[in-house]
């Protein structure tokens, strides 16, 4: 998946992530504010957070911090193509919603 135009969406949970890490932040912190940026709606189980990362980190999108050996919280933070991806998709999801607008003129369902 690249952040170019012909990108595929990225999931809900990676999207949130992304956000998530323009401030580094450690995984904890990181399903806590995917939480409170959803409104409650997404929830990460660790496994699912960490699988995320590991993705995440092997595409190069998000990098580990390095920290004190001592401890075992890894930060993350997002990189430059990492950005261009979110930025990809806040692009993506703009045109859907302007679509949708257009289209469906703001009637409901």
């Amino acid at each position: 998946m690249s952040a170019d135009k012909g990108s595929l969406a990225l999931t809900e949970a990676v999207y949130y992530i992304l956000l998530s890490l323009h401030e580094p932040m450690h995984g904890y912190g990181i399903m806590q504010n995917v939480e409170q940026l959803s409104g409650g709606r997404v929830i990460l189980a660790a496994g699912t957070l960490y699988g995320a990362i590991s993705t995440l980190v092997e595409r190069g999108w998000i990098t580990a911090l390095p920290g004190e050996s001592s401890s075992r919280k890894k930060e993350y933070e997002i990189t430059a193509s990492g950005r261009s991806a979110a930025r990809a998709e806040l692009e993506r999801l703009k045109e859907l919603v302007d679509n949708g607008s257009r289209i469906m003129g703001g009637r409901q369902p």
